[in-house]
């Protein structure tokens, strides 16, 4: 066999205008044709130690796959990537990439390394434009049934995983559409809810229970599922919004990131009238933070009709821990940057929101992050002009749930503490996984850790 020749650059994938996309809520990436996804592909060096895979949280086969885009086996590739990630369209959009498999890829070392996320994302979608949208079957039934909490990454994953297996399986979710944070917290123009909807159905075709609009802790509590099913597996995430204590927090027109993106991804509030759910609209708006949930903020503000939209960060470019694909829409679509600003007061008027007092910061050494801790500049304040403003600087475990149930042991942010081999709790048969074990993380992290505690959960339910 020849040596593969070393092509330093990629195919570039192509994207809606900046000009257009802010008018609409279609996705900016379009995605690969078949040309371009096959000539992506045979960049690929096929190492015979592949160190992609590595970087690869749930294990997918990485060289295998992309082979199979090389060959035109579509439809092999995508059953591929299935053994191991039953969400391929999802993390093909929005998995960081760019800091796990493709960091690990030897091509990134002289040139651009693989683009195995736009790859992952091209043989979901050709899948199902194909319809053929294969799902694994357990060979036989085993007669044990384990519950899941929370439909998001982790719960949907631990779902497969278990129902795989061949266990009964039921997903309880507090809210009237399936998918967590993917549904909730992820605008459209990065992940259509039509794609999150298509692989929760996988779900459903191989046999798992949906069951919406029910609340674990309050509709029923978790020892009534414990009564149940064999196994209780908890990924209901870290969905407390926080604040930053300043004077003005409670203005009229202040939100959190949280409330912001559920209102207008979850319920409809960016086509208000004809969804009754309003959220304050236009004129201009601040958001706090450097995530991706501080960027989706402010990119959902622009497409609602924001006239001006300023990210208020308190660290510098280097720091800001959104994707950096991210970033460079938003520089494109015309946000604007305030590094190193912390805001100090929301100033009102009328009791409602009219603008927002920064102090300068200055970077110090780094802190227990790694990065270098923000430090204020004494005497050094501006105010910025804000309609609303949108509070996206994390989030802390929401205590519902964990309250109701005595003997679960917590950390000291309220975390549930867990095995790491086992995802297991201080509670025989309750495992845990996702953000509220490890707080605020990826969604490819959150299905990993399902991954691990459904197979700790099968060999508990066999008394193994």
């Amino acid at each position: 066999m020849s040596k593969k020749r070393f092509i330093p650059e990629g195919v570039p994938v192509r994207r809606q205008e900046p000009g257009r996309r802010i008018k609409n809520f279609s996705e900016v990436a379009l995605g690969y044709s078949d040309d371009e996804a096959r000539r992506e592909a045979e960049r690929c060096l096929q190492c015979k130690k592949p160190l992609c895979a590595n970087g690869c949280p749930v294990g997918i086969d990485i060289p295998g796959f992309v082979n199979d885009v090389v060959e035109g086996g579509f439809k092999a590739g995508a059953d591929r990537i299935k053994r191991d990630n039953l969400l391929p369209g999802v993390c093909g959009r929005v998995c960081p990439q760019e800091d796990q498999c493709e960091k690990e890829c030897i091509l990134g070392r002289k040139g651009d390394p693989l683009a195995i996320g736009k790859l992952e994302r091209f043989v979901a979608d050709r899948e199902a434009q194909q319809g053929q949208l294969d799902v694994p079957r357990p060979e036989k039934k085993t007669g044990l049934a384990a519950a899941v909490v929370g439909s998001g990454p982790a719960g949907l994953t631990a779902a497969a995983e278990l129902a795989r297996r061949g266990h009964r399986v039921s997903v309880f979710d507090a809210l009237h559409v399936a998918g967590g944070v993917l549904t909730y917290g992820i605008p459209e123009f990065r992940l259509p809810q039509w794609v999150v909807d298509r692989e929760v159905s996988f779900l459903s075709e191989m046999g798992v229970e949906i069951v919406l609009d029910f609340v674990v802790g309050k509709t029923a509590a978790l020892d009534d599922l414990l009564e149940e099913y064999k196994t209780v597996f908890i990924g209901i995430g870290a969905g407390l919004p926080m604040f930053m204590g300043i004077p003005g927090e409670n203005l009229n027109g202040v939100y959190s990131a949280n409330e912001f993106l559920t209102r207008s991804n979850l319920m409809r509030a960016r086509s208000f009238p004809d969804y009754d759910t309003p959220v304050k609209r236009g004129g201009k708006v601040v958001v706090v933070g450097g995530g991706n949930v501080a960027m989706d903020s402010a990119r959902t503000a622009l497409r609602m009709g924001a006239d001006e939209v300023d990210i208020v960060y308190r660290r510098s470019r280097v720091e800001m821990p959104a994707r950096e694909e991210e970033i460079h829409h938003g520089e494109e679509e015309g946000i604007n940057f305030y590094m190193l600003s912390n805001p100090s007061e929301v100033l009102g008027r009328d009791g409602r929101c009219a603008g927002v007092r920064c102090q300068r910061m200055e970077l110090g050494e780094p802190d227990e992050s790694g990065r270098r801790r923000p430090l204020p500049v004494k005497g050094e304040y501006f105010d910025l002009e804000a309609d609303v403003m949108i509070m996206a600087i994390g989030t802390r475990a929401n205590p519902l749930l964990p309250s109701t149930v005595p003997g679960l042991e917590l950390n000291r942010r309220g975390y549930i503490e867990v095995s790491e081999e086992t995802m297991g709790t201080s509670i025989p048969g309750v495992y845990a996984g996702g953000d509220i074990v490890t707080g605020s993380a990826t969604v490819i992290e959150g299905m990993g850790s399902g991954k691990i505690a459904a197979a700790s959960m099968d060999a508990f339910m066999r008394g193994d």
